[in-house]
């Protein structure tokens, strides 16, 4: 942030907070094992992923898990996806954030409603209990723009 200086006119930039960083224990956390199949570069490269933009978020009604994004992919239409994270996180937090979406998935149909892709997390277990966190990127990334 910015103020100005009164005497001369002169702006002057405020010396953020520094908070210190905070130290995370990963020695309780559970990983799933990598895979030991191979996938071949081909069909990998098959797989559609890209920024995208939440611009709604709303809790799916009569569902516990589901939240409803509204997602601007980089294309002229609006992207449906629906995720299980309800758990995680509240619709609103979400609201701006940048994530990382698989967008070439065929539809698919949860409590009525088309599902158009999947927001990527990442999974874990800690003392025996699930932990997720969706993948969210820097805002500065536009909507549409390809992962390789």
């Amino acid at each position: 942030m910015k103020s100005l200086d009164p005497k001369k006119g002169e702006v002057k930039a405020e010396k953020a907070e520094e908070k210190p960083a905070e130290k995370i224990d990963f020695s309780k956390v559970k990983i799933e094992p990598l895979f030991e199949e191979m996938v071949d570069f081909d069909t990998f490269s098959k797989s559609d992923f890209r920024a995208v933009k939440v611009e709604a978020c709303e809790a799916v009604p009569k569902s516990k898990k589901l939240l409803k994004f509204t997602l601007n992919d980089g294309t002229d239409r609006k992207r449906t996806i629906l995720s299980g994270i309800h758990e995680y996180y509240e619709p609103e937090e979400l609201v701006g954030k940048t994530c990382i979406a698989i967008v070439n998935l065929p539809p698919r149909k949860m409590m009525g409603i088309d599902s158009e892709g999947m927001l990527i997390s990442a999974v874990h277990e800690e003392d025996g209990r699930e932990g997720l966190n969706l993948l969210m990127v820097d805002d500065r990334i536009p909507a549409g723009a390809k992962l390789y």
